[in-house]
């Protein structure tokens, strides 16, 4: 049996999937007022929206930069500019305290001179073709109000200003890809048949200047049911070649070469490895075991060969990395001599470095003069440089930016962030969980100061992922350190199965038909928060969005004794009509197809929209969401909070009008959104009494 289309049509809130009927946005409209009515109408609220607001434009913030030959180019956005500004200045000038910022991009005066709410969603550049020559081109992506949905335009970065009859791509979900100045690669919405059942492209065309995009021709067609396809030129002086990624699901894909006469290599690889090209060398890491020339090498592993000799037919990889118990590896970075791994182990991030050509192995070792805490590597220029910008940070630890050169221990400071609150006295503490089928599940701890048994039990905000093979990691909490570690406040990030913390196996383990897997462990670190006296079910919040929204609402229908508050972030909700909104079909790879037997095998248990029962005490909630959401449909968190209400449950809504999949399109809506949720916790958990302060 399977989700049938007459079952699915019982729903008696399907009509607010309508994202913009008038019936729909009135409702979002009166829940908006009463919420707001609760949560966001006194002066503790405003005081706090404009604390969060402040942070999120303080001008001390690191302007973090991407390099392209003598300019460092940053996107900000601050009091003046929520919209946010294109800028760039020289290396010289961006050390000083006040640099000098040539801006490219101001959005809030496109905005005003266009009457539209645009969103900065990125540029890629094109590099010059020979060494002196300036970059000159940029493909700028802008999105109407926050949207996964954008437009492309081509912008002069010389002259400064749009290109005039230039590559110019009309609103959808896709991109353009530089191939040279005269030609790009285009993948997006063509028409009838040119997209996905996910809602990407599946047409790949090359576009060259002066044409109209409609007559380019297809040089790439995946198959209706595939996620997307996209296209690109690496444009490595000397390696320049051209790729297609056919993702054929979410897990898997094919990385085929585009032949200078035109035709297609298909690279030999098992679909779920991930696979890149790098000057001669050819990385894949396969996320299950996979056999090749007489060898097993082991899902989460990294492997080379020389890409040349595997085109002629050579397979014996060079192993460069290995999980270990407790290590996988999260991702990878070139400098022009050298190879640079990011590994988790036990969720903490170290730097090892490899060399080309240095043994079977590449002779690793650690990053010199790497310093503790969590490090983002950021290569300068991989063509012509060993040079890099690091990040380092930590949950208490406001980020310092350094530049330095592989294999010189000496790295340079050259930006710090203040301390946006007082953690003298707070602590962070890694823990370990025992989930319900004996698997040690870590999680982090996050303690105010002057904590002692007189102190406990404390309120305290529960976070949890766990999908798509994503990791949480530690970051630095301004926001949560002001509205709730300095009040007293405790918090916890849970590194459930379902992540990528333990690499492709601590991924599976949690997929589909095991997703309860995920649900067990997050339930796991609730209980051991109490047992150990850190809180009590009454004063312990949850928080989750996207995937996380469907942990927290299957916390809420599953667990609901283990704690009485959650926010329920852009949350995916009902499992029966996932696959039918927006981009859902994407997901089947993680959470199985309704229309087919895992409905009734498994796929009805996790979806919390069908496993809420008349009569069962629910904690409160807060669900939030973006009517501009065009990923996780909003009408996931709209039915949720109905049918709630329906049952006198406590449910609070917010829609942002804007924002996408992120929430909030700018800084003061993010400010105001973040408010709602710490006043909502606030209220719920360290009671009303201290709800003004």
């Amino acid at each position: 049996m399977n989700a049938s289309t007459s079952d699915q049509d019982h729903d008696p809130w399907r009509w607010l999937e309508e994202v913009d009927s008038p019936e729909a946005l009135a409702w979002v409209e009166a829940r908006n007022r009463e919420t707001f009515a609760l949560l966001g109408e006194d002066a503790g609220f405003e005081r706090l929206a404009r604390r969060l607001l402040e942070i999120e434009q303080r001008d001390s913030r690191i302007p973090y930069v991407v390099a392209r030959d003598q300019w460092f180019y940053n996107f900000w956005q601050d009091s003046e500019h929520p919209r946010g500004v294109w800028r760039r200045t020289q290396w010289s000038s961006y050390l000083s305290d006040t640099p000098d910022w040539e801006v490219l991009i101001d959005v809030d005066a496109l905005n005003r001179e266009e009457g539209e709410q645009w969103v900065w969603h990125g540029a890629r550049c094109l590099p010059p073709e020979r060494d002196g020559e300036p970059w000159r081109r940029a493909l700028v992506a802008l999105s109407r109000g926050g949207a996964d949905a954008d437009v492309t335009r081509e912008f002069d970065l010389v002259d400064k200003r749009w290109v005039e009859d230039g590559f110019n791509r009309d609103e959808s979900k896709g991109g353009l890809a530089w191939i040279d100045i005269d030609r790009v690669y285009a993948y997006t919405d063509f028409g009838p048949g040119s997209m996905t059942a996910s809602n990407y492209p599946r047409q790949v065309r090359l576009w060259q200047r002066g044409t109209a995009l409609a007559s380019a021709p297809v040089v790439f067609e995946a198959e209706h049911g595939d996620v997307m396809a996209v296209a690109w030129r690496d444009l490595t002086r000397g390696f320049e070649r051209d790729f297609v990624l056919q993702v054929t699901s979410f897990h898997t894909q094919r990385l085929i070469e585009r032949l200078p006469d035109g035709g297609e290599l298909v690279l030999e690889l098992p679909e779920d490895a991930h696979a890149s090209v790098h000057r001669e060398w050819l990385l894949v890491q396969p996320r299950e075991p996979w056999t090749v020339d007489g060898v097993t090498h082991p899902g989460g592993a990294l492997l080379a060969i020389d890409y040349l000799a595997f085109k002629q037919g050579a397979r014996t990889f060079m192993r460069l990395f290995t999980p270990a118990p407790g290590v996988a590896l999260e991702g990878f970075s070139w400098t022009r001599h050298h190879l640079v791994l990011e590994l988790l182990e036990h969720v903490r991030q170290r730097l090892v470095v490899l060399t080309p050509g240095q043994g079977d192995d590449w002779s690793p070792r650690a990053l010199a003069g790497a310093p503790e805490g969590v490090l983002g590597f950021s290569p300068l220029d991989d063509e012509k440089s060993d040079e890099y910008l690091l990040s380092v940070t930590d949950f208490l630890l406001p980020p310092t930016l350094a530049r330095g050169r592989v294999d010189d221990p000496e790295i340079e400071v050259v930006k710090r962030s203040v301390a946006e609150f007082d953690a003298s006295g707070m602590r962070v503490e890694q823990r370990f969980a025992v989930s319900l089928d004996g698997t040690r599940v870590p999680y982090f701890l996050i303690l105010p100061r002057d904590v002692s048994r007189e102190t406990k039990p404390l309120p305290t905000l529960l976070y949890g992922y766990g999908g798509f093979e994503i990791s949480l990691t530690p970051h630095y909490l301004p926001a949560a350190g002001v509205a709730w570690l300095a009040r007293g406040g405790a918090m916890v990030f849970a590194n459930i199965r379902g992540g990528g913390e333990y690499g492709p196996e601590w991924h599976r383990a949690a997929l589909k038909q095991h997703r309860h897997k995920a649900f067990e462990d997050f339930a796991a670190v609730a209980r051991a928060l109490v047992e150990e006296g850190v809180t009590v079910p009454s004063r312990l919040g949850i928080q989750g969005g996207s995937n996380g929204g469907l942990l927290v609402g299957n916390m809420l229908t599953h667990y609901p004794a283990l704690f009485d508050c959650a926010v329920c972030e852009v949350p995916l909700l009902d499992m029966q009509r996932y696959h039918r909104l927006l981009a859902g079909a994407s997901w089947i790879a993680e959470y199985g197809d309704p229309d087919s037997g895992d409905w009734d095998d498994f796929l009805h248990r996790f979806s919390p929209y069908h496993n809420l029962h008349q009569g069962t005490d629910y904690p409160a909630v807060l669900f939030t969401t973006s009517t501009r959401d065009d990923r996780v449909h909003p009408g996931h968190a709209r039915k949720m909070a109905a049918k709630m209400a329906a049952m006198g449950c406590e449910v609070h809504y917010y829609e942002n009008i804007e924002g996408g999949h992120g929430g909030a399109a700018d800084a003061p809506q993010r400010a105001r959104l973040k408010a709602l949720a710490w006043r909502f916790l606030e209220r719920r958990l360290m009671g009303d009494d201290r709800a003004g302060d």
